[in-house]
């Protein structure tokens, strides 16, 4: 069955508890933001392309107040972190250091406008670790949106540049050179509604994902396979290298007449890295006029040439991905409409349409057989959520 997914009001009121013993007094300041489903558009962010992402229900809240000391305290209650929870830093020298999961609130505070007092806090998550899903991202904006309310910070600065702060703490503190996706849906989703977000000109379309006989399942595989972290530089720098070859600013502008032209230039692996790159900025396109129209059927098949084209083209799959996209397309004739792997890949979860009516029947199928290969999934059935905001406490 899919799993309970914790409300920001339970998260709360857990934070306060846990911020009360640890400080002896009452947060006065809330903040919560989501981590996101990338639906289609994967690996196409850094070529200027679309992706279309959804906010998720599971949100990171941080609680806290503003203090005179100059120095921050800060309590995470989620386990899967690098230890220790509990850790304490100066406000006016921010460095990247131990503990890792402070260094997206430390990328932040560094990115805040104004006078940034010293802070208490606490943060918990309902955003599953790891799982391709933007924990960090929903952190980052969580913080920035907890930091805004404080005393002599510029709240009138713009909603673009908020979220470009947020990718640039987790690019200059986390040493993820990631593109603006994560943080941009995290901080302006919106209930009921995915985004066609377009990399280049940073601007996001909504599009309604309300009808409540379909619904997003996100299934996570419970595997991270360890690289050697060159995959990710590695697609990126052959991506840049095929555009100045195609002689386009980026594969936003390339065609398959021009990629199909230069061939024989581009050794064979990065004439496919290329392919996939031009399939996937019009397969998304495509999908959200599908989806505009609830055409679900076209999406799904999109949704199936997408993952086909990462595992084949981009070779960012691995085999548990590809399992559970093959368990779930084998109830194609049971409501599942479409289903492929999501995020940066080689590990992490998949996200499939299905139909309401046929959701736990699916769930069922798909944990079978994936058991049987020795593993264990976690299913999540999630509504288009609303993006960053304000916790009254």
């Amino acid at each position: 069955m899919a799993q309970e997914i914790r409300t920001a009001e339970s998260l709360t009121s857990e934070a306060v508890a846990a911020f009360e013993k640890r400080f002896g007094y009452k947060p006065t300041i809330g903040a919560k933001a989501p981590g996101r489903v990338n639906l289609i558009g994967e690996h196409t962010d850094y070529n200027d392309g679309f992706v279309f992402p959804m906010a998720l229900p599971m949100v990171s809240v941080i609680v806290g107040s503003p203090t005179t000391t100059g120095v921050c305290r800060i309590e995470t209650l989620n386990s899967g972190t690098d230890s220790p929870r509990y850790t304490e830093f100066p406000i006016d020298n921010l460095e990247a250091g131990k503990p890792k999961w402070c260094n997206y609130v430390k990328g932040v505070a560094a990115q805040m406008p104004g006078t940034v007092p010293s802070f208490d806090a606490v943060i918990i998550s309902s955003v599953p670790l790891g799982g391709g899903v933007s924990s960090s991202a929903s952190l980052e904006v969580a913080t920035y949106t907890f930091l805004d309310q404080m005393n002599g910070v510029d709240s009138n600065i713009s909603v673009i540049d908020k979220i470009l702060k947020c990718q640039k703490a987790e690019h200059e503190f986390a040493g993820m050179p990631c593109g603006i996706m994560d943080q941009y849906i995290s901080m302006t989703g919106r209930e009921g509604h995915a985004l066609l977000l377009d990399c280049r000109s940073q601007q996001g379309r909504l599009v309604p994902l309300s009808d409540p006989s379909v619904v997003v399942l996100v299934t996570n595989s419970n595997v991270k396979h360890e690289l050697t972290g060159s995959e990710y530089p590695t697609r990126r720098r052959q991506c840049q290298e095929a555009a100045k070859i195609l002689g386009v600013p980026s594969l936003r502008d390339a065609t398959d007449a021009a990629l199909e032209a230069k061939k024989s230039v581009l050794d064979e692996e990065t004439f496919m890295r290329v392919r996939h790159v031009i399939s996937e900025i019009k397969r998304t396109d495509e999908a959200a006029a599908a989806l505009e129209t609830e055409d679900y059927n076209t999406f799904g098949k999109l949704m199936v040439e997408s993952h086909n084209s990462l595992r084949d083209d981009y070779e960012v799959s691995c085999k548990e991905l590809d399992q559970l996209v093959e368990y779930a397309m084998e109830m194609k004739d049971n409501g599942v409409f479409g289903s492929r792997m999501t995020g940066g890949g080689f590990g992490g979860c998949t996200v499939t349409l299905v139909t309401a009516l046929n959701v736990d029947k699916v769930i069922e199928h798909i944990d079978t057989k994936y058991k049987a290969g020795g593993h264990k999934a976690t299913f999540f059935v999630c509504p288009p959520s609303e993006g960053a905001s304000i916790i009254s406490l």
